[in-house]
């Protein structure tokens, strides 16, 4: 059996794949409309940024930069001082400080009015309220840190889903892509 060019067409006939057209030109985008441009700069998401935004950036680097020194604490903690396991007091340390990255860039990005970055931010703060629920239910010094991470998460969830941060981030809902309207 010999085959030819384009014998993988023969194998999906459902799927239409655009062919050039004459003169060598190549089609724009793809068949379901959907193109490889980044999505244009609009007044909607190059204005000033929101005071909300702003704040949830904040919050989001707060976050960040104290897992980052729980991290680094609990690394030296464990290579200089006497913890139970050692293995698992470094194990933690530097999986608390990798951990920080993900809100620090959300941060970064929510400043810079970046799309992306609210998901990691709203992935952090949904991952922080297990974290308070678990420090609440101790009987010790963690129920103030508990109840301040449960109040700095709720605080930045709702800074993040606000209607003006996700215009200012140039976020649109469902449905709403090609239409243009929110």
């Amino acid at each position: 059996m010999r085959l030819t060019t384009g014998w993988w067409l023969n194998l999906a006939p459902a799927v239409r794949v655009p062919r050039a057209r004459p003169g060598g030109a190549r089609p724009q985008g793809y068949p379901s409309g959907v193109t490889s441009e980044k999505t244009p700069a609009t007044e909607e998401n190059t204005g000033p940024r929101p005071r909300r935004l702003t704040y949830a950036a904040a919050l989001a680097a707060l976050e960040g930069f104290a897992l980052a020194v729980g991290g680094v604490w609990m690394l030296v903690e464990g290579l200089t001082g006497a913890p139970d396991d050692r293995r698992s007091a470094v194990t933690g340390g530097v999986t608390l400080f990798v951990l920080a990255l993900l809100p620090l860039l959300a941060a970064r990005g929510l400043l810079r009015q970046k799309s992306w970055s609210r998901g990691p931010a709203v992935i952090t703060q949904i991952m922080a309220l297990p974290v308070a629920y678990n420090l609440l239910q101790a009987d010790s010094v963690a129920i103030p840190a508990g109840i301040a991470l449960a109040v700095v998460a709720v605080v930045e969830l709702v800074l993040l889903v606000n209607p003006a941060t996700t215009q200012a981030l140039g976020i649109k809902g469902p449905g709403r892509a090609q239409d243009g309207k929110q």
